[in-house]
């Protein structure tokens, strides 16, 4: 029977992110996944004009009537939170639907650059705080991480090297002894011998690596999505955890280079599709 994870995030029909990253990411990878719509926007927050539909209060009723069906999934993936109303009612599906054998991915987007988003209020940080010590994995960026352990960004950011990667551990080790058992802190810039690179560092209890790629000089919208999906899906069907990294970054690393060569806004996400063959089960690979 086809694995099954419920993703909750929102929709917007423009800037590849969200869910219209994750729905075909998931399902490429041989994996059912059950969105549970946060928000529909005509176009991600990152465009200039944009409407949006809030969808916080039809949360319950997804919740309700999955539990009438009799639903159960093998994972569970939460991305966007706009609200601590949005983040109460996860509380509500967890309690539901979270379940021995099934995981918990938790993407806590909540800024970048060092920058908190606009909506991202002191009291839903701290509701933050707590669902992402409910989950198994987590995948925040340097400046989440900074914000879920009261770190000062710009501190750690200038931190050299391999002395940066040993702040980045510590900070994630308090974090690791109340909740998760795995953490990825995505798109850490640093440079090498062979130049300028951007790695995902994977930490556990028991380890730290970090998994790099050459840096393009460009940004674009979704990859954090893209990046958390491929681990939702890999997850769901078994693989292992650092070669399900690899994979990510080799994804997204095409699509961005394409999405370079196409002159793509970095605001319209990356030219993903014609790579998502990268991500098929092996025995379906080409």
């Amino acid at each position: 029977m086809t694995k099954k994870i419920a993703v909750i995030n929102d929709l917007s029909g423009f800037g590849k992110c969200s869910l219209t990253a994750a729905l075909p990411v998931i399902s490429v990878m041989g994996v059912q996944p059950c969105p549970l719509p946060t928000a529909v926007l005509s176009a991600q927050t990152g465009y200039s004009s944009y409407y949006l539909d809030d969808y916080t209060e039809k949360m319950e009723c997804f919740r309700s009537e999955w539990e009438k069906l009799g639903a159960s999934f093998d994972g569970i993936y939460t991305g966007f939170v706009a609200s601590e109303a949005q983040i109460e009612h996860i509380f509500r599906f967890l309690e539901t639907f979270y379940k021995e054998g099934t995981f918990l991915l938790v993407d806590p987007v909540m800024g970048d650059d060092g920058v908190r988003y606009d909506m991202f209020t002191e009291g839903l940080l701290e509701k933050m705080k707590r669902l992402v010590c409910l989950a198994d994995i987590i995948t925040p960026n340097l400046t989440e991480l900074c914000l879920l352990t009261d770190a000062d960004y710009e501190t750690v950011r200038r931190i050299p090297g391999d002395l940066q990667i040993e702040v980045i551990r510590q900070m994630a080790d308090s974090l690791l002894q109340n909740g998760p058992e795995t953490i990825i802190v995505t798109g850490i810039h640093f440079a090498d011998k062979e130049g300028k690179q951007i790695g995902n560092l994977v930490i556990t209890r028991e380890e730290c690596q970090m998994i790099s790629f050459p840096y393009i000089g460009k940004s674009f919208s979704g990859t954090g999505d893209l990046f958390a999906s491929v681990i939702a899906g890999g997850m769901a069907r078994g693989d292992d955890l650092l070669k399900l990294c690899r994979l990510a970054g080799a994804f997204i690393e095409a699509a961005m280079k394409d999405s370079v060569e196409a002159q793509v806004e970095s605001v319209g996400g990356t030219e993903f599709e014609k790579h998502l063959g990268m991500l098929l089960p092996k025995n379906e690979k080409q």
